[in-house]
């Protein structure tokens, strides 16, 4: 039922049957937002951003939270719990605004309660430990291919689900190529349901669908965001992910911390870049990303210092282009003792770049784990100098270790590799 017969055939409604059509998911939705049949182990909901995904999580814990027999406890977890609690729970889509009035829970800390006795406990992503005691008969995870220590959060959360007859999970995220992401699509326990924004046009503002599906649509980022396609690589990338090699067995000589300071510290300023690197026989090993944001200058310095002392650099390579002397004496006023190189940029980050990436091409730098984030921003680097449409603040600090170690003295020994 479309135009003015759906309108007046809700005029002659009352509120609680209004109210009841509204929350009759089942009648509404589109087919690719139910829970796909077989006997599946997590469901893999990967969309564009307004999708609709998020609704099609929260109903499905409906769903399972209100049967005749609720399935309880169950996890919510977010990337943060102040992102779980604002989307998951409280959001327009969240479990609060899709139940009707009888059957709507209550938040109680981070619990969430059922009227019928069931409840879900909000966890956030970012704190994998924190899944060790609980434990639950099912879990809805959210964005996924967001989360800092996605592989640790998930398999932490795995051996937490152990009650009920068929403990189940549900994953909805925009789709990057993590590893978690690529283990859940070639895991054959998950089901896979794809979305595209377009999908679900008629419920999103037409200013959005003008100015931003509008003006991304067909670009690398739109095919990722708005049309839910995990892109491996950029094209003409300096970097791809067949280039990263994971550093095993390998043995730090001389460490560095590179630090690449935003131009303010306020909570809108660019991140302050802070990666940890050694040389590596003839080649290098990045060891740690400790990017921090917001990062006030004290913040970063004393992240930066901190740094030092843990793998006992030899320095700090700090860039003062936007602060000059006063990058060196922040740092001083943490620790005077710690030797700072300052280093400035005379080229684009792009050219600066280049003679990096091709390190990495020749298989001389190997990566520990633990480095998404900066890797999904490496990837993400494009010719503009700027990655995702942001600072490329972790790339900035990886080129200065990088070229410290292995590009500034011409007089060390030809490189051959790790």
């Amino acid at each position: 039922m479309t135009g003015s017969s759906g309108a007046e055939f809700v005029a002659t409604l009352g509120d609680d049957e209004v109210e009841a059509l509204l929350c009759d998911w089942t009648s509404w939705a589109r087919p690719e937002q139910l829970a796909p049949a077989g006997d599946w182990t997590s469901w893999l909901l990967i969309g564009g951003r307004g999708s609709g995904k998020t609704r099609a999580g929260a109903e499905w814990v409906r769903a399972i939270a209100t049967a005749e027999r609720p399935v309880s406890p169950i996890a919510l977890v977010g990337e943060t719990m102040i992102e779980a609690m604002a989307v998951m729970v409280r959001g327009e889509s969240g479990l609060l605004a899709i139940h009707r009035s009888d059957e709507r829970p209550v938040v109680r800390g981070n619990m969430v309660h059922w009227p019928n006795g069931a409840v879900a406990q909000v966890m956030s992503a970012s704190d994998p430990d924190r899944f060790r005691g609980p434990q639950f008969a099912a879990a809805w995870c959210d964005e996924v291919a967001k989360w800092p220590d996605a592989e640790a959060a998930w398999d932490m959360l795995q051996f937490s689900l152990r009650l009920g007859d068929c403990p189940r999970q549900i994953a909805t995220t925009t789709p990057k190529p993590t590893r978690l992401l690529k283990r859940l699509l070639a895991d054959p326990r998950t089901a896979v349901t794809r979305m595209k924004t377009g999908d679900n046009a008629a419920h999103l503002a037409p200013d959005f669908l003008e100015a931003v599906v509008g003006r991304y649509r067909g670009s690398v980022l739109g095919r990722q965001e708005l049309d839910g396609e995990m892109i491996e690589d950029l094209p003409d990338a300096l970097w791809s992910r067949a280039m990263f090699r994971r550093a095993e067995g390998v043995t730090a000589e001389r460490i560095v911390i590179a630090v690449d300071p935003p131009v303010t510290g306020t909570s809108r300023s660019d991140a302050c870049g802070i990666i940890v690197a050694g040389r590596a026989g003839e080649g290098a090993v990045v060891l740690e990303d400790r990017t921090l944001k917001p990062a006030s200058p004290l913040g970063w310095a004393r992240r930066a210092v901190a740094s030092f002392h843990a793998y006992g650099a030899d320095a700090i390579i700090a860039e003062v282009n936007q602060g000059g002397d006063l990058v060196k004496a922040v740092i001083a006023q943490v620790d005077p003792d710690v030797p700072v190189k300052a280093v400035r940029a005379n080229r684009g980050k792009w050219l600066r770049a280049e003679p990096v990436a091709a390190l990495y091409g020749r298989g001389l730098v190997a990566h520990a784990e633990g480095l998404t984030e900066l890797e999904d921003e490496m990837c993400a680097f494009g010719a503009d100098g700027r990655a995702e449409g942001h600072s490329p603040d972790r790339v900035d600090a990886l080129v200065w270790a990088l070229t410290e170690l292995m590009l500034v003295d011409a007089t060390r020994p030809r490189l051959r590799g790790l």
